[in-house]
């Protein structure tokens, strides 16, 4: 792998800081089944780190033109909140050792994601790592949203650096694309599934583990 001058890292939240993916297609799932609708694994997964925009239309177009996203989205957002209220969230392994390696090397961070940036503190104050990035980007403030590559653009010209100076940690295939299509340098650390052949063709790097980034680093 050539070594890039990095100077920044951007980070996805759920499914790659937190483990929160396998959360959300299990109660996509509920919810839509709640409404009639029977949602399989591979229709969750499908809308993966997408805002809602196009989710909806992934799902419109898997169903039909009359599937109520809005109101199966407030229903799953409701019954998830319950399930993390009682039970809480987990950090994913090697957060916090990379966070602290980053501080301690003067890179550059921010976090960048789909969720509403309301939701995203309550999760990373919830693990106690809300307050460890220089700037913090969520799904409303770009036009659009992954896997178009505004939430990076964006996230590298608020870091002050040119994208290619920037890795993009990623858990899911929109979210590399995003990255990509933003001339970022994407590392997949696979949550829910593994990347196929023409997703390995986007990749700088993928590792099993956000501590394996520090191997990347130095």
């Amino acid at each position: 792998m050539e070594k890039k001058k990095i100077q920044g890292v951007i980070f996805d939240m759920d499914g790659l800081l937190v483990d929160t993916e396998k959360l959300y297609n299990r109660f996509w799932r509920e919810a839509a089944h709640d409404y009639g609708y029977e949602m399989t694994y591979e229709d969750a997964l499908s809308i993966r780190s997408m805002t809602a925009v196009y989710a909806s239309a992934v799902l419109k177009k898997r169903f039909d033109t009359a599937f109520p996203y809005d109101e199966i989205k407030e229903h799953r957002r409701v019954i998830m909140q319950k399930y993390i209220d009682e039970q809480g969230i987990e950090l994913k392994k090697g957060a916090r050792e990379l966070l602290q390696y980053l501080k301690e090397n003067d890179y550059k961070t921010a976090l960048a994601t789909a969720s509403p940036l309301r939701r995203a503190q309550r999760y990373l104050q919830n693990v106690g790592i809300w307050e460890c990035f220089d700037q913090k980007i969520g799904g409303e403030d770009v036009r659009l949203g992954k896997p178009e590559p505004d939430i990076y653009l964006t996230a590298a010209s608020k870091l002050q650096l040119p994208p290619q100076n920037c890795l993009a940690l990623e858990d899911s295939p929109n979210g590399i694309t995003a990255a990509f299509r933003a001339g970022c340098l994407p590392v997949m650390v696979p949550d829910l599934d593994q990347p196929d052949e023409e997703l390995q063709a986007k990749l700088y790097a993928c590792v099993a583990s956000l501590d394996q980034v520090i191997g990347i680093l130095s």
